[in-house]
């Protein structure tokens, strides 16, 4: 039995951005970033709940509007077929889930058995008029994001594939939820999505009391907890069906208008996805408040909810909007309304039809006040009055809240802003150099410490051909990708029939439009994978030259922008002083390896055999793991080894512990298992090329620091072996 909405405690900005997408689907979804344990999939499926029921024909897959007229794929039905009501759904799609079961396809049961073409219809349609639901939608595959967002925008899902081709609505509310430590979605993607809300745990213990206590309450008399909520469910309940009514009547002068392109412009965001989404939002949320007209405070809480993610310039910022930056921006926008209020022909100062400045009619929302106001979502979060839950800020989901500001989506997630780290610096001002530039390092940092920079990287390779999880590295056989052959056994990524083949089979066996199992054809794709990207960085004493460490580092974070456009996991190694370590174990958070390295220090002997020896246990270990995903080794050295944990001499001891890479990226299954690439950090007049020899004993590729980082680097190369 799903926790009632109205019985959430905190996340008043996660409250309103789900309620103002219920009100208006066309906003484009919610996409909830939080840390683990914040009832992100809690608070989602309460949701459903307050959502009213839909009439659909009997017998529809499809679930289309009766009301609207709308047609089915399952059509046309007769007018003796019944009408029926249910409750809107809450769909959930798996993070394992294939294209075919997203978007639908071809029932293949029916083709066989009975010789018809027949569509099996997949989430997007049975999530029509209902909730999308995605946890870890970060960890999707990018192309079932984009037809998600595709769909999500348009209101319909077109089906072109299997030799079939057919259309239906699919209206619904998508949220996603992530935890940001696993990896982050693609700045596109993230673009697409309507609203973004940031939760933290609160650290007040009043309220974590309060969590505790309704979610005991709830597991140990379910039903009865339901009761104690039902008033405010209806309350909440009718409210959004009032809000949705009435939210084709409300006025967006071409006034707020202005007032929202000027603050769009005033952050800084790409494109114009913000201006139509603030203007959305703040219709909504007008509906929702009550009122007839949109005005500054509702303008206000749509940017709120629609520009942080917009504002990233780099896949390492946090998306962040604080209240002083919001309200800057409204204070220029407002000189835009008045230069825009002076270019209009003289008129009563409030005679205006509908003059939103003014305030509508109605200036309070369902729960007598503003929604969005800060000093009742403060009171409201308390969550002491369950009559107060129809108000947006009035509570949050169970075991979730934040601190002070609610879980709101202007408060900074973990670690922006913090002393030195990567995010609180421009870089502009002290970002890492490449080779050969003058290098102004600010102090209190680390000397290794990387602040984003713009460099552009070539682009490494694993030889062969893997079948790993989808990506943009290396070439790999899968279920995405083009097709290159019809075959007769599965891939080993899964059935994935090919009905022309298929079809083509039992034409040859005598069996026209009734195929045998043995006619069954499968279709061999070809697309790239992810692969495992690990850095091995030398920081002994070697390479302590300030220049030299900040050029290492600014190489290091432009192969992470790279790994991270990529869909790759990455892990760092370090070696200085007595040994080798790792820094971060494999992980698709690339972030979280960027904030990684913003503790980098260096000094001490340089045992490049332990480093190389410890990136073997690290890809070996990640191979059992995960046999699929090939390893990229990229080794950061100047190849001057001085001290090793064995016997013999240091060097002598590096170049065995290479040639043991070199065994152990043996062929596997289509081609090599890893490669690995050495860049040379060696500098100065006198160069011994002991990297070179690295490298030729790993079997390995080797550049240059300059090669690898230079800004005259336009195409993109393969360098792996």
């Amino acid at each position: 039995m799903a926790f009632p909405f109205s019985a959430v405690v905190g996340h008043p900005d996660l409250r309103l951005a789900l309620l103002l997408s219920a009100v208006d689907p066309g906003i484009g979804g919610v996409l909830v970033r939080g840390e683990k344990g914040t009832a992100k999939s809690t608070i989602v499926r309460a949701l459903a709940s307050l959502l009213p029921e839909v009439a659909v024909r009997a017998g529809d897959r499809f679930g289309v509007d009766v009301e609207a007229g709308e047609e089915s794929p399952d059509g046309p039905f007769g007018p003796d077929v019944p009408v029926e009501r249910r409750p809107a759904r809450l769909v959930e799609l798996p993070v394992g889930a294939s294209e075919d079961r997203l978007i639908g396809s071809l029932d293949l049961q029916e083709v066989l058995a009975h010789g018809r073409s027949s569509v099996q219809p997949g989430l997007l349609a049975a999530a029509h008029r209902g909730v999308l639901y995605v946890d870890e939608v970060n960890l999707l595959h990018d192309h079932l994001v984009d037809l998600l967002l595709d769909a999500a925008a348009s209101g319909r899902s077109h089906v072109e594939r299997d030799g079939v081709s057919f259309t239906h609505p699919a209206r619904f509310l998508l949220v996603g939820t992530m935890n940001p430590e696993e990896g982050e979605l693609r700045p596109q993607l993230l673009d697409r999505f309507g609203l973004t809300v940031a939760v933290t745990a609160s650290r007040e213990v009043a309220e974590r009391t309060e969590v505790v206590r309704r979610r005991l309450a709830h597991d140990a008399d379910p039903p009865g907890f339901e009761r104690r909520f039902a008033d405010a469910e209806d309350e909440l309940r009718s409210a959004l069906t009032a809000a949705r009514d009435r939210l084709g009547a409300v006025t967006l002068t071409d006034r707020e208008l202005v007032r929202i392109s000027a603050v769009c412009a005033a952050v800084d965001v790409d494109g114009m996805r913000a201006d139509v989404v603030v203007a959305r939002t703040a219709v909504a949320h007008a509906a929702w408040r009550g009122a007839t007209a949109v005005d500054v405070d509702d303008v206000r809480a749509a940017a709120r909810l629609a520009l942080p993610h917009r504002r990233r310039r780099d896949p390492f910022d946090e998306p962040h909007l604080s209240e002083d930056e919001l309200e800057k921006a409204l204070d220029q926008a407002e000189q835009a309304v008045q230069d825009y209020d002076d270019e209009q022909p003289p008129d009563p100062p409030s005679g205006g039809e509908g003059g939103p400045d003014d305030g509508g009619p109605d200036e309070t929302g369902p729960d007598d006040g503003d929604p969005n106001d800060d000093d009742a979502a403060q009171d409201a979060a308390d969550g002491d009055d369950p009559a107060d839950a129809p108000s947006p800020g009035g509570s949050a989901a169970p075991g979730s809240s934040s601190p002070t500001g609610e879980g709101s989506a202007e408060t900074a997630p973990d670690g922006q802003g913090s002393p030195g780290g990567p995010s609180s610096a421009t870089p502009d001002d002290d970002g890492p150099a490449p080779a050969g530039t003058a290098d102004d390092e600010p102090a209190g940092r680390p000397v290794g410490a990387p602040t984003p920079t713009r460099l552009r990287t070539r682009r490494f390779e694993v030889h062969g051909l893997g079948e790993g999880a989808p990506g943009r590295r290396s070439r790999a056989r899968g279920r995405q990708g083009r097709t290159v052959r019809a075959v007769v056994d599965a891939p080993a990524s899964g059935p994935a029939p090919h009905v022309p083949a298929t079809v083509l089979a039992s034409v040859r066996g005598g069996r026209r439009g009734r195929p045998a199992p043995d006619d069954l054809r499968h279709a061999q794709r070809e697309g790239r994978e992810g692969n495992l990207v690990l850095f091995c960085v030398d920081a002994s004493g070697s390479m302590a030259a300030r220049r030299r460490m900040t050029a290492v580092t600014g190489a290091v974070v432009a192969l992470l922008r790279d790994a991270y456009q990529r869909r790759d996991k990455v892990g760092v190694v370090t070696f200085r002083g007595a040994g080798a370590s790792v820094a971060l174990p494999p992980t698709t958070s690339v972030h979280t390896a960027h904030h990684r390295l913003a503790d980098l220090h260096t000094g001490g002997r340089t045992p490049l055999a332990d480093g190389l020896r410890t990136a073997r246990r690290v890809l070996r270990a990640e191979r059992v793991r995960d046999p699929r995903r090939r390893g990229l080794l990229i080794v950061l050295t100047d190849g001057r080894a001085t001290v090793s944990s064995g016997a013999g001499k240091p060097l002598d001891a590096a170049l065995d512990a290479a040639r043991g890479l070199a065994r152990e990226a043996g062929p596997g299954r289509g081609g090599a298992v890893m490669s690995t690439v050495v860049v040379d950090c060696e500098s100065g007049p006198v160069r011994l090329g002991l990297a070179g020899r690295v490298a030729g004993a790993a079997a390995g590729a080797i550049v240059t620091l300059d090669d690898l980082t230079g800004e005259s680097v336009a195409a993109v190369a393969r360098a792996a072996v």
